[in-house]
C-alpha cells in the first residue's frame, strides 16, 4: 500500500520528490491537500468544480428558482435539443431518477416539452421551449465569465492541454464502474 501512496504523491507533485513552492505556506491546509494528498486528482477537480458550481448554480437558483439538476437538463437541451432523458443522463453524470424528477418539474414549468420522435415513435425526446432557452441564454455570459476567470492562471497552450486531458478523461469515464467495493484491491503491491 505504501508504494501505491508514494506513487500517487509523486504523480500529484508532477514527478517532483518535494512539493513546489507555489506561494502557499506549508502551514496552509491547501498546501497539504495539494502536495501531501494521495487523492490529488479528485481533490483538485472537486475544489475547482465547487468554485464554479457554487456561485453559478447559486445565481441560477436565486434568479430562476431552479436547482442544479434542473438547469443541467436545460443546458443539455440547449447544446443538443430533441434528446432523450437517457442521453441527458449519459452526458451529465447525474442519476436517472434525479434528472427524471428535474424533467417533470421543467415540463410543469413549461421550460421543456416531451415529443414523440417522428423517426422512431417508440422514442420520446425532450425539447427546450423558448422560455427554457431564454433562461440558459440569460446565464451564458456569467457562466463563461466565471470559467474565463478560472482559466486566467493558465497560458493559452496550458488551456489547450487541459482541455485535451480533461476530454480524454471524460471519454474514458464511460468505462468506469459506477460503484467501488469497500475492500477494493485492484492496485495490490
Amino acid at each position: 500500500m505504501q508504494n501505491l501512496i508514494d506513487l500517487a504523491l509523486l504523480e500529484g507533485r508532477a514527478g517532483r520528490t518535494t512539493a513546489p513552492n507555489d506561494n502557499i505556506a506549508e502551514s496552509d491546509i491547501l498546501y497539504a491537500k495539494l502536495w501531501s494528498n494521495p487523492c490529488w486528482l479528485s481533490f483538485r477537480i472537486n475544489y475547482l468544480a465547487l468554485h464554479y458550481n457554487n456561485p453559478v448554480y447559486g445565481t441560477i437558483n436565486a434568479d430562476h428558482d431552479l436547482l442544479r439538476p434542473e438547469f443541467v437538463v436545460l443546458y443539455s437541451l440547449f447544446l443538443r435539443d430533441r434528446t432523450t432523458l437517457s442521453e441527458v443522463v449519459a452526458g451529465s453524470g447525474f442519476p436517472k431518477n434525479t434528472l427524471s424528477r428535474a424533467t417533470k418539474k421543467l415540463d410543469r414549468l413549461k421550460l421543456v416539452r416531451r415529443e414523440e420522435d417522428q423517426g422512431d415513435l417508440r422514442r420520446v425526446v425532450l425539447c427546450l421551449t423558448q422560455e427554457g432557452r431564454a433562461i440558459v441564454e440569460a446565464k451564458m455570459a456569467p457562466m463563461i465569465d466565471r470559467e474565463r476567470m478560472m482559466l486566467e492562471a493558465l497560458s493559452p497552450a496550458e488551456r489547450m492541454m487541459l482541455s485535451d486531458i480533461l476530454a480524454k478523461m471524460v471519454i474514458a469515464s464511460r468505462g468506469w464502474p459506477d460503484t467501488i467495493s469497500s475492500d477494493a484491491t485492484a492496485f495490490e503491491e
